[in-house]
């Protein structure tokens, strides 16, 4: 095969590779005409809007066709009980280690930066206002919505989860009588993967156009002036991925650098768009394919996505300790333990909040009054760059949910990962032999 051959074919059919590539050629073009890359924000905003548009029907099809499939209703509230028990235990280790680190490294120190002087901009005022709106018992009220159709075009995963678990159960209720209704769902639930990897194809073009506009936008002097800090939550969010998550994935029988590769896809395009929600979708065909029953995997993952931000709340612990020590504010154990308190409450609200973690930061910060509200100015300018770690970081979180509630209920497929994870099963083997 030629070497032009052997390009088409990777291009093609490698999309980690195409994506890569996209990824640094945005780069390039927003740092070498920042004008041009930052004019191309509507094209890499449309794609991640192309997604999200089949977010709520994909959730709604999945949960319907998972607990349709999973015999008694008990162990459908089993299986959520038991992934509750998991997003509220690793949201906790992600709030204390960006706590940690931060009394260890101490970055914020030193600047002595005054709280007078600092001047909400227009950005941080509405995120401020945001943030003051925001109490503990926000995502029970937003659970609801105004009408059916209105958690469908609403963008609040909450509530789709809502909908879509009520009307599984009438369904299921209804015995042999809804089992046209089920088989219709998981018909509509195919045509929209299948509308999924029609879109996909743009990934490339949607990272290239978003890498562009984020260093066109932010170019790379804003980045230098707070390198420091970003460099260290990346670092953070790294070893993270690497020691937490690794440490989880052993216990379930499978390494996690294995299931990083598998999902190399996924982290590109979330590294690319700065947005995690955009990947959900084969998300969950992937860990279907890994080994995770259907019924699992349509519960644990679009429930993730609503209450397990790690990467939220890794950032929440960080980012209000760095306020807190350029303002010279220090903060005792125990008022650290009440801010601890306070972010694993308001963190279980940021469903399909823009910007959840900057609007749960100045919510805890205007709802403590430990730390100036002002400070969140501190970190606007590089919350770009820290977004992308967050989004990274609570994907490797999905990715292991799904496969910890498998495990947990003694059908999690060992073998079949083990095989998948080390390449000798492909997706594309397995549609094959179904």
């Amino acid at each position: 095969m030629s070497t032009g051959s052997l390009l088409r074919t990777a291009f093609t059919r490698k999309l980690y590779l195409t994506v890569l590539v996209s990824i640094v050629l945005g780069a390039i073009l927003g740092l070498a005409a920042p004008g041009v890359g930052a004019a191309l924000q509507p094209v890499g905003s449309g794609f991640i809007e192309l997604i999200q548009m089949l977010i709520a029907p994909i959730v709604f099809c999945t949960i319907v066709t998972g607990i349709a499939s999973a015999g008694e209703l008990a162990s459908v509230g089993r299986i959520g009980m038991k992934a509750l028990v998991y997003f509220e235990v690793l949201t906790t280790v992600a709030l204390v280690v960006g706590l940690l680190v931060m009394n260890a490294f101490k970055p914020g120190s030193g600047i002595h930066a005054d709280p007078g002087a600092l001047h909400l901009s227009g950005t941080a005022q509405q995120y401020a206002r945001a943030g003051a709106s925001q109490h503990w018992y926000d995502f029970l009220v937003n659970i609801i919505p105004n009408t059916l159709v209105g958690a469908f075009t609403g963008g609040n995963v909450l509530q789709v989860l809502l909908v879509s678990i009520l009307f599984a159960v009438a369904v299921k209720a209804l015995g042999e009588r809804g089992a046209r209704v089920v088989e219709a769902v998981e018909r509509i639930g195919e045509v929209m993967f299948g509308i999924v990897k029609l879109v996909m194809y743009l990934a490339p073009l949607g990272a290239f156009a978003a890498m562009a506009y984020t260093t066109g936008k932010f170019g790379a002097s804003t980045l230098a002036s707070l390198g420091g800090v970003v460099l260290l939550f990346w670092a953070t969010g790294i070893a993270f991925c690497l020691v937490v998550f690794g440490a989880v994935a052993r216990l379930c029988g499978i390494r996690i650098l294995k299931l990083y590769r598998y999902f190399k896809d996924e982290l590109l395009i979330t590294l690319g768009t700065s947005n995690y929600e955009v990947v959900m979708p084969q998300l969950m065909r992937k860990l279907e394919h890994l080994g995770c029953p259907k019924r699992i995997v349509g519960l644990v993952v679009p429930s993730g996505y609503a209450f397990n931000g790690d990467g939220v709340c890794l950032y929440l612990g960080f980012a209000s300790l760095y306020i807190a020590q350029a303002f010279d504010v220090n903060l005792s154990i125990w008022q650290q333990i009440g801010l601890l308190a306070v972010f694993m409450i308001t963190s279980k609200g940021s469903a399909g909040v823009a910007g959840a973690g900057f609007v749960i930061l100045a919510a805890t910060l205007s709802a403590t009054g430990t730390v100036p509200i002002a400070g969140i100015m501190l970190v606007l300018g590089v919350d770009r760059f820290l977004s992308t770690m967050r989004g990274l970081v609570s994907l490797c979180g999905q990715m292991l949910g799904s496969v910890v509630v498998s495990r947990w209920e003694g059908v999690f497929d060992r073998e079949r990962a083990r095989r998948v994870l080390s390449g000798r099963e492909t997706v594309r083997e397995t549609v094959a032999t179904e």
